[in-house]
């Protein structure tokens, strides 16, 4: 009973990766599912799992648009104390330290486009407060925040990362959030007969998951070893319930405002947003640790927006 248990919970949280229907993307995988003792609705616990069908807010009518007003900076508007912006009518841009979100996966490539779509998810509690708290806390380099982020979306264990990155935990997170951090792993699921059924994707996924939790376990692990892992080179080729999504398509944010997002890396991402005058955006918060850039294509890489300037711009 207790295996069944734990390779129900871990086959749930695999097959929470993909992007279109369970039943409709894994076939076969609802009778191991069945075997394993759950229900293919319950299949939707990945730490975060925006994905595609949550970036609802794609604006057609506006590509090719820009709008007239000259634009500005954002980070000359006020700021919150969630490390957003105050919005005021006008066009802006901000130039952002961006996160990948997604494992194993391709970073952006030529021609990607990438909508609006909110942060949801078992982990988005924790996730959102790492962005928020990185804004006031420019002595923690981007990229021990992107190990932390890296250790919370493979499930790695708190109690198993180095001492460096268990202070960089400690520093942006609550006691509750490191304690939700201390889960199992779930290696289980990289081989054997429930990953020989897995699509390829997703078993690409957990294979890069699994070598996370590895590496952020073993001393000495550099970050470039951990960027190999994590983030695949090349051009990523269409994923299953891939949309066709064009490069700067703006997303009609639900507050009120447009926003859209350029992508130069997955490290750092150009922001756009146009409040037009008298729209109900004036006066609302954009708060970047909200926002994720969801690529059309399924096999690259969510980002997580924050609110730290990219490289001083």
């Amino acid at each position: 009973m207790k295996i069944r248990m734990i390779l129900g919970t871990a086959l749930a949280a695999a097959l929470a990766l993909g992007a279109t229907p369970a039943a409709a993307q894994f076939g076969g995988l609802g009778g191991l599912a069945k075997k394993a003792g759950i229900g293919l609705p319950s299949l939707q616990k990945a730490p975060i799992t925006t994905s595609l069908p949550d970036a609802k807010w794609g604006d057609p009518s506006k590509d090719g648009f820009t709008p007239r007003e000259p634009k500005r900076n954002l980070a000359t508007l006020q700021r919150t104390p969630n490390g957003g912006f105050l919005l005021q009518p006008g066009y802006y841009e901000f130039h952002d330290q961006s996160y990948c979100l997604k494992a194993g996966t391709h970073g952006p490539g030529g021609g990607d486009g990438y909508l609006f779509g909110p942060t949801k998810g078992p982990a988005e509690d924790a996730v959102i407060t790492i962005l928020r708290n990185s804004v006031n806390r420019p002595e923690i380099s981007q990229q021990k925040i992107q190990t932390l982020l890296w250790a919370i979306i493979a499930r790695a264990k708190f109690e198993d990362l180095s001492t460096e990155h268990k202070a960089v935990a400690a520093a942006l997170l609550t006691p509750r959030q490191l304690a939700s951090l201390n889960r199992n792993a779930l290696d289980m699921l990289t081989s054997g007969p429930i990953a020989d059924n897995l699509p390829s994707g997703v078993r690409q996924v957990l294979q890069a998951e699994a070598d996370l939790r590895r590496m952020l376990a073993s001393p000495g692990t550099s970050f470039a070893e951990l960027e190999r892992v994590a983030v695949l080179s090349g051009m990523a080729p269409m994923g299953p319930g891939s949309r066709d999504v064009p490069s700067g398509r703006w997303s009609a944010h639900p507050d009120g405002y447009w926003v859209r997002y350029l992508p130069r890396g997955y490290s750092n991402t150009v922001v756009n947003i146009w409040v037009p005058q008298d729209s109900a955006g004036v006066g609302r918060e954009y708060d970047p640790a909200t926002h994720i850039a969801v690529p059309g294509n399924t096999n690259s890489q969510r980002l997580a927006q924050s609110g730290r300037a990219y490289g001083g711009h």
